[in-house]
């Protein structure tokens, strides 16, 4: 009899190898497309660089900065007024500060009365001078009057003297027109000791007065000058912004005495900012003065562009001009890629849209194919 035998099991069924002229052709293909991809995209990097990338540099090593104006005091004494605060918005010629004048009006009272004074003293001097002159003309009057009482002392003398011999004079009228005669002499020698005096006492009184005016005198001219002095030291107890900014570093206090040359604080010109970019070295073989420049600040974003000139490059690399410059002659040495300063203005229009503040850090690309 036959034994029941179970179901069969089904036959594995599996598909033939492909053949490997197959699988090469397939490699290849894809070889190709991708080098086709990569001539594309070199070709495409080409002129990508040819027109565009070769024209520009670009660094976002780049801050705004400004020229600020140092507040400080140029007189002393204490602060009475302090009308600016931090983060404010001033105008040129606004008060900042303001130090006490009580002392500075009185110097200049003091110092008007002293030229005042100065005025009258050359104004005397001139007086002085005509006196003295009108006296000096006297004495050589005088002279005149001496030689001619001695040339008639000496006729008379002369006279009596021929007559004396034949007993027509007597001895007494000879003596006495001998002593006439040396009275004269001795006049007119006073008389010229009198001109020479006045002539020096009016010499000496001109050189007060000599070459100038009352109001041009040497004394006149100096207590002017304190005059002048000290209403300019009254002007500068009231402390005014030099420049349109923002009052940063306010460390001004009312009471607080201060002396001349202590700061006060900073005005930030922020309408005049400028950037200055750190570009490579090797970014600076195209870079002159003059070209355009497009920038954005990390503030307002990609949106905002700004544009600016190049205005100039620093004379040296910022690790040159470092507090403590690299010593590459000590051996141990790498080589760095140094950056230099760029100085880059900007549009007035934009930044007054769009104000910046100082140390903002911005981006800089230069067209370096104009």
């Amino acid at each position: 009899m036959a034994r029941d035998q179970g179901p069969m099991p089904e036959a594995t069924a599996s598909a033939p190898p492909a053949p490997p002229q197959r699988n090469g052709a397939r490699r290849r293909r894809l070889f190709l497309i991708l080098a086709l991809v990569i001539v594309a995209a070199g070709a495409i990097y080409g002129v990508y660089w040819v027109l565009v990338a070769s024209r520009h540099v670009e660094t976002d090593d780049a801050y705004v900065q400004a020229s600020t104006a140092e507040i400080n005091a140029l007189v002393s004494g204490p602060l009475v007024q302090v009308p600016a605060f931090e983060t404010q918005p001033v105008k040129r010629g606004q008060v900042l500060a303001v130090i006490d004048p009580a002392d500075y009006r009185l110097a200049v009272e003091r110092a008007r009365a002293d030229l005042d004074q100065a005025e009258r003293r050359v104004r005397q001097y001139f007086a002085n001078d005509r006196a003295l002159s009108a006296q000096a003309a006297a004495r050589k009057a005088d002279i005149a009057r001496a030689e001619a009482e001695l040339r008639r002392a000496q006729v008379e003398y002369t006279r009596r003297n021929g007559l004396a011999s034949s007993g027509a004079v007597s001895a007494d009228e000879l003596t006495a027109a001998e002593t006439s005669l040396a009275s004269a002499r001795s006049a007119l020698a006073q008389a010229r000791a009198n001109a020479t005096a006045a002539g020096e006492q009016q010499q000496a009184a001109s050189v007060l007065i000599e070459g100038a005016d009352v109001a041009d005198n040497p004394e006149v001219a100096a207590a002017r000058a304190r005059l002048r002095q000290a209403e300019l030291d009254l002007a500068r107890t009231v402390i005014r912004a030099p420049v349109d900014g923002v009052v940063t570093r306010n460390g001004a206090e009312i009471g607080q005495r201060v002396q001349p040359g202590g700061r006060l604080m900073t005005v930030v010109p922020i309408q005049s900012a400028y950037v200055d970019a750190n570009f490579k070295e090797v970014q600076l073989r195209k870079v002159r003065v003059g070209q355009p420049v497009t920038l954005t600040s990390d503030l307002y974003g990609s949106k905002v562009k700004y544009h600016g000139r190049v205005v100039g490059l620093a004379g040296g690399t910022g690790a040159s001009q470092a507090v403590i410059p690299a010593q590459n002659a000590t051996g141990n040495w790498i080589k760095v890629v140094q950056r230099v300063p760029v100085r880059i203005s900007l549009d007035p229009k934009e930044l007054a849209e769009h104000p910046l503040r100082v140390g903002l850090s911005m981006t800089a690309d230069i067209d370096v194919g104009g």
